[in-house]
């Protein structure tokens, strides 16, 4: 694993900033030739109200809700593109099919609008997957997702705010996680293998590890080694020692 699987393109910016821009249009076209769109959003459980599982993600209620959905968008889509490129267009395009066809399931009785759906499926993919993959980077960019959208969480649970579809924010959710599992990324998969993981590793054989018994307590080995060489010389020495013998001047009279 390298990090040459993560290569800046164009597409990082480009497509959140078209996807975003598309959303922006369509917004001033209602407001500027007073289009009831709607009417076009998924309504549960009426076959009429299917049109709205590919409609909704693209119809805003008021500048503030469109404003609220377009930041999360850029970041999301910018960050998928950049770490996840093979997955992207999967994930949006199903993520859109998925979480709308399950809010007609179990929505209420009124017309389901907007992108958050869209933001929830995001959020949910990029979490789950990084965590799945256990690639530090990926974990990391999951921790990120947390750390800016974990407040979304509180959303996909009903009577939080009566105007807002939880129901879209569940089945954007399950939907990430679903397809989080579904797509596998194997060039990810592989996990950093140190060298004491190995099966051929030997502590006495390493550096550090060789200052450390099996009960992680510090040997100092340098010492151990000085003496047993000093040890090793004494018992075992190879200098060779010659013994003189002088006479004395009363041996020459005997």
């Amino acid at each position: 694993m390298n990090d040459n699987h993560f290569k800046f393109s164009n597409a990082v910016i480009g497509l959140p900033l078209f996807f975003v821009l598309f959303l922006w249009i369509i917004y001033w076209m209602q407001i500027r030739f007073d289009f009831d769109f709607y009417q076009h959003g998924i309504y549960p459980r009426d076959f009429s109200g299917l049109q709205g599982v590919l409609f909704s993600p693209f119809i805003h209620e008021n500048l503030e809700h469109l404003y609220n959905n377009s930041i999360p968008l850029l970041v999301l889509m910018a960050a998928m593109q950049f770490f996840y490129p093979k997955q992207t267009f999967a994930v949006i395009g199903y993520g859109i099919l998925f979480s709308g066809l399950i809010t007609w399931i179990i929505g209420r009785a009124n017309f389901h609008i907007g992108a958050s759906g869209l933001i929830y499926v995001l959020v949910s993919f990029i979490f789950f997957k990084g965590i799945q993959t256990k690639y530090y980077r990926l974990v990391a960019l999951s921790l990120s997702v947390i750390l800016l959208y974990g407040g979304m969480i509180w959303y996909v649970f009903p009577d939080v705010d009566v105007k807002i579809s939880w129901e879209g924010h569940l089945a954007g959710f399950i939907t990430g996680f679903g397809l989080s599992v579904y797509y596998k990324t194997p060039e990810y998969t592989k996990p950093i293998l140190y060298d004491w993981q190995k099966p051929d590793f030997d502590p006495q054989q390493d550096s550090f590890m060789k200052h450390f018994d099996e009960n992680g307590n510090f040997v100092n080995t340098e010492v151990e080694e000085e003496e047993g060489q000093n040890s090793d010389s004494y018992f075992n020495s190879t200098i060779e020692v010659n013994y003189i013998v002088t006479k004395r001047e009363s041996d020459d009279n005997v």
